[in-house]
C-alpha cells in the first residue's frame, strides 16, 4: 500500500484556538505529520507525493466564493489595523441566505463555523496540498490499488461546501469520494473519527449516490454539538442516505465495534463500488480529547471489520492528536487491513 503525503502540508502551523472561551495551544500541529508518516513507513507503506491537480478537486465539492475566500483572506486580514496574526472570526451570522458581506471580518464570520480553524499565511497552500493528497489516493484506487492511505493534514471532515470549522478547510474525504464517483455509481464514506463528520454530512445531505455514515462521540454535550444526532437521515433525494451512530462518553472497543457492525451492515446494503474511510485516531483512550476509550489493539479490530467489506478504499486521515501512542494506533489500524 502507498502513503500519499505532501511536505507543503506543514505550512499550516496554527498557534492557538479558543475552547470554552479559553485560548489554548492548537493541537492540529505539523508534528502530527512526522509521527504518522514514520508509523506508515514503519508499517511497510511506500511514500509517494501527490500530483498538483490545481483547483479541480476542491471545486468539485466546494463553492467558488469559499475557495476565493480561503485563498485571499489572510492577506486581506493583515491589512486591518490591529488585526490578529491569524484569522479568527468574531461575528457569525444568524442566517446564511442574505447579503454576502464585502468586508474581511464579515466574510470570516460567514465562512468559518467556529474559532478552531485559524487561518495563517500558509493555511491555504497546506489545505490545498491536503486536498491533492486525498485526490491522489483516490486516483490510486481508481488505478487498481486495493487501498491507499492519504496522510492529510490539515484534516477535512468538519468543512462544508462553503464553511471551515474544527481544524478543517477543504473536505478531503468528500473530495476523495467525488473523485471515485468518476467510475463508481455509488460511494460510501465511513467516518470513524471521535467527532462527527458534520461537514461531510452537510456536503452530501441531499444526495443518494454518496452514503455518509459516522460513528462518533455523542454530540449532545460534545463538538460539533449541532450535528451528528440519529434523526439526521438526509433530505430530499438524500433521505435515508445518512446514518449517525453516536456513542456514550467513555465507550471502548466493544461498544465502538458494535456500532461499527451496524454501520457496515448498512453500507453493504447500499452496495457501493468503493469506500472512503475518514480515519480519526482520536477515539483512542489516551488522545488529548479523552472522550472515548478505544485501545491501540482496538484500531486493528476496527480495520479488520472494515476490510471485511472487500471494497477498494481510500483511507483519509482526519483527527488523532499528539500522544505517545499516536503512531502505534495508525500502525495497528494499517496492520488490521
Amino acid at each position: 500500500m502507498k502513503v500519499v503525503f505532501s511536505e507543503t502540508q506543514r505550512r499550516h502551523d496554527p498557534t492557538f484556538f479558543l475552547s470554552s472561551g479559553t485560548q489554548r495551544p492548537n493541537p492540529e500541529v505539523p508534528r502530527r505529520c512526522d509521527i504518522l508518516l514514520q508509523a506508515a513507513l514503519g508499517a511497510g507503506l511506500t511514500q509517494v507525493a501527490p500530483d498538483d491537480a490545481g483547483l479541480v478537486p476542491v471545486a468539485a465539492v466546494h463553492k467558488p466564493d469559499y475557495i476565493h475566500f480561503l485563498r485571499h483572506i489572510h492577506a486581506r486580514w493583515c491589512e486591518i489595523d490591529g488585526a490578529s496574526a491569524e484569522v479568527i472570526p468574531n461575528i457569525h451570522p444568524d442566517r446564511r441566505n442574505g447579503a454576502y458581506p464585502a468586508s474581511a471580518v464579515g466574510q470570516a464570520g460567514y465562512h468559518m463555523a467556529d474559532t478552531a480553524c485559524p487561518i495563517s499565511a500558509g493555511t491555504y497552500e497546506a489545505a490545498l496540498a491536503s486536498a491533492h493528497t486525498a485526490y491522489h489516493a483516490a486516483g490510486l484506487v481508481l488505478g487498481g490499488e486495493r487501498a491507499a492511505y492519504a496522510l492529510c493534514r490539515p484534516p477535512g471532515h468538519h468543512a462544508f461546501a462553503d464553511l471551515a470549522g474544527g481544524f478543517c478547510f477543504f473536505n478531503n474525504s468528500g473530495i476523495a469520494a467525488q473523485a471515485l464517483r468518476s467510475r463508481y455509481d455509488r460511494i460510501a464514506i465511513l467516518d470513524v473519527d471521535l467527532h462527527h463528520g458534520n461537514g461531510t454530512q452537510g456536503m452530501f445531505y441531499g444526495r443518494s449516490d454518496i452514503f455518509t455514515v459516522s460513528v462518533h462521540a455523542d454530540p449532545i454535550r460534545f463538538y460539533p454539538f449541532f450535528w451528528g444526532h440519529p434523526d439526521e437521515r438526509g433530505e430530499g433525494e438524500g433521505l435515508g442516505y445518512n446514518l449517525n451512530l453516536p456513542l456514550p462518553r467513555k465507550t471502548g472497543d466493544e461498544g465502538f465495534l458494535a456500532a461499527l457492525d451496524i454501520a457496515l451492515d448498512r453500507i453493504a446494503a447500499f452496495a457501493p463500488g468503493a469506500l472512503v474511510v475518514a480515519l480519526g485516531l482520536d477515539a483512542f483512550e489516551g488522545d488529548p480529547f479523552q472522550e472515548l476509550t478505544v485501545t491501540t489493539k482496538g484500531f486493528a479490530r476496527i480495520a479488520s471489520r472494515i476490510a471485511s467489506l472487500g471494497l477498494p478504499m481510500a483511507i483519509v486521515q482526519e483527527g488523532g492528536y499528539v500522544c505517545d501512542a499516536l503512531g502505534d494506533n495508525l500502525a495497528s489500524f494499517l496492520g488490521g487491513l
